[in-house]
């Protein structure tokens, strides 16, 4: 791969953690429109179902990641309460979803390693299509709370969401001839792929590509089915060493490689020196290095998506094509799960199956691998999880033992 400009970002320097842990754990919590839950419940639901797939209980988990915002997470306190456990637990907020969701692995081994925990959850959980109702949560109240955002972006009407994504696709296809077209091709592998996946939210809701292209714009270029879904629901996975793992007699996947990338500019991206281009172009680099891989190696890719341009930008900056040729390289149903190309968010991902904020990406690839998924990539071996927040992004190599 070639080395990236830094002129506006850089790699996270991590240690080696390649085939150290394994995730021995996976469950979903139920994925729904509004459901009344809060957020705990839909945690505890899914460690539950983590718990049960690894064969552990409650008490074998010493060690809790969540992510470092929002206040209503299931921390070690929220755990102890719902399992009515005590006992002494590891806390760390590099956890939860979109860049933790793919970076959580790399802390969990050092505090492993450290002796620190043995068994690691990963949680995170969202009921922001509850709170929609009260019009509070959600990513908009998360932006609009932010400063960089406050003072700098909002006043010239760059706000919210759709319509910063809007600008950089718009500014892709200035600058590459990227179309609508090629949008709707990762719209459309998203949904067929939620259509097989029986728990997505957009199970019963086919898309075709004519239909796609018929949808009235919301802002130029994106139409609704180029954005994500506000979804309640939520996931856990656990990890341990890959010792541990074995004898667990459970199936389980390795942890090949973990990276890190940074944008100089932060949340303030409206600055970002490389308008079409995420962090992944820092993070995946160190991740297939320490893996000893390279992207023709990968079987399966989910990324975080929010946006359908965000998932072809990172398409191209983990390196499967050059900058610039993604565009051609996803038609002809190159995504799709049974092309034999790059099967992609096969679960539907955030389009399509639930905004869970990448934590369902990394348990989809653990199921994908053990060979358990709904629209299952034959022989997979390899995945990968890719992780963004727009002034961070991370790259999580997954490899079936």
């Amino acid at each position: 791969m070639p080395a990236p400009d830094a002129s506006w970002g850089f790699g996270s320097t991590l240690e080696d953690v390649g085939g150290e842990i394994a995730i021995v754990g996976i469950g979903d919590a139920d994925y729904s429109r509004a459901s009344g839950r809060s957020t705990h419940e839909i945690a505890a639901q899914a460690t539950e179902r983590a718990l049960a797939d690894a064969g552990l209980r409650p008490s074998d988990i010493d060690g809790i990641m969540y992510v470092p915002f929002s206040g209503d997470q299931f921390t070690a306190s929220a755990f102890h309460a719902h399992f009515r456990t005590s006992h002494d637990m590891w806390e760390s907020e590099k956890g939860g979803g979109m860049v933790w969701a793919g970076s959580a692995p790399y802390d969990a081994a050092l505090a492993i390693r450290s002796g620190r925990a043995t068994y690691v959850l990963n949680t995170f959980a969202v009921a922001w299509a509850t709170q929609r109702a009260q019009m509070v949560g959600g990513p908009g109240q998360v932006h609009a709370e932010d400063l960089y955002k406050q003072n700098l972006e909002v006043p010239f009407g760059w706000f919210p969401q759709p319509v910063y994504f809007a600008t950089i696709a718009r500014r892709h296809m200035h600058d590459y001839g990227t179309t609508e077209q090629q949008l709707g091709e990762i719209a459309v592998a998203c949904r067929r792929h939620a259509n097989l996946t029986p728990g997505a939210v957009m199970h019963d809701r086919p898309l075709r590509l004519q239909q796609y292209l018929d949808s009235p714009k919301i802002v130029d270029p994106f139409r609704k089915e180029d954005c994500c879904l506000i979804s309640d629901g939520g996931a856990a996975y656990i990890m341990t060493t890959v010792e541990r793992a074995r004898d667990l007699d459970r199936p389980y996947v390795e942890v090949a490689g973990v990276g890190v990338g940074n944008s100089a500019t932060g949340v303030h991206w409206a600055e970002q020196g490389a308008f079409t281009s995420t962090p992944q172009v820092f993070a995946a680099p160190g991740a297939f290095a320490m893996a000893g891989l390279t992207p023709a190696d990968v079987d399966v890719l989910t990324v975080y998506d929010p946006f359908t341009i965000v998932g072809l930008m990172q398409i191209e900056d983990i390196g499967f094509c050059k900058k610039g040729e993604v565009g051609s390289f996803v038609e002809g149903g190159s995504l799709h799960f049974d092309s034999g190309v790059l099967p992609y968010n096969t679960h539907g991902g955030l389009l399509s199956h639930a905004y869970v904020l990448g934590i369902a990406h990394v348990v989809e690839v653990v199921r994908q691998l053990r060979h358990e998924a709904a629209a299952q990539v034959p022989d997979a071996r390899v995945g990968v999880y890719g992780g963004y927040t727009g002034p961070q992004a991370s790259t999580l190599i997954l490899k079936r033992p």
